[in-house]
């Protein structure tokens, strides 16, 4: 079998007498996106921060990539990249400008190269010499996700990468993280988004007070429930429909 991505057994954090996690057991399969589904204060940001080796761990062990983050944190460092709830781009700058910036940061061959390939991959190509202040959010958050594929990291963490999106950019941002995924990049997202995991996600993980209380598929997570009732009734458009439906194209144009 083929050894997991992110592989996590009994996980805990504690800041003084309030445990964030408490006992985290999860494996995340290479090439899938992977939700962790949770509530503000679930204790989401934090695990994600131990297992981009920002943060340390009070018990339990975290590999990724297979190596361990607490003892090769420089090893795993090399396998990822993290996109926060904030991008981290620079305004000031162009797109494209910001692309060839984390390329020579982090020493890749032709940055420029690099640069052309990934604006033309996120749909930024005619917005790449422009500055990013001009960007709406949606096409600010497909540069930030496409600065952290730089280098070509093996796992990729979104921590709530939707955040403050209007549901126009979300929606760009969404298949954003679906060409992540078709690329066999491994993607750890969370999300307080119930819709957004149940689109995106080969499995979900639920986190609640610091805990795993299931991981599965959705189809995994359905079946807890009692089997669905036909019923007929009318359908009515969503509000998502509605105005996605006045404005037009989910693409911006630049």
């Amino acid at each position: 079998m083929t050894a997991p991505a992110i592989e996590i057994r009994g996980l805990a954090k504690s800041y003084g007498d309030l445990a964030v996690l408490r006992g985290v057991d999860l494996d995340v399969a290479p090439g899938t996106v992977h939700a962790l589904l949770g509530s503000n204060g679930a204790g989401k940001t934090t695990l994600i921060r131990i297992l981009a080796t920002l943060l340390g761990d009070d018990a339990g062990v975290a590999r990724v990539a297979g190596h361990d983050v607490a003892t090769s944190p420089a090893r795993v460092r090399e396998a990822i990249s993290l996109t926060g709830q904030f991008a981290a781009v620079d305004e000031v700058l162009t797109g494209r400008e910001n692309l060839v910036l984390v390329a020579r940061l982090r020493h890749v061959a032709d940055p420029a190269t690099v640069a052309s390939s990934l604006l033309e991959r996120f749909d930024l190509t005619d917005a790449g010499d422009r500055r990013v202040a001009t960007y709406s959010g949606g096409m600010v958050r497909r540069l930030d996700i496409a600065m952290s594929l730089v280098g070509e990291p093996r796992v990729v963490f979104l921590d709530e990468p939707t955040t403050g999106l209007d549901p126009e950019a979300r929606l760009e941002v969404w298949d954003a993280i679906r060409a992540l995924a078709a690329g066999g990049t491994t993607v750890l997202l969370t999300t307080q988004h119930i819709d957004e995991a149940e689109k995106l996600a080969d499995r979900i993980a639920i986190l609640h007070e610091g805990r795993i209380l299931i991981d599965g598929t959705l189809a995994d997570l359905k079946a807890l429930l009692p089997p669905a009732t036909v019923e007929y009734v009318e359908k009515q458009p969503t509000l998502e429909e509605v105005f996605l439906a006045l404005v037009g194209t989910r693409r911006e144009a630049s």
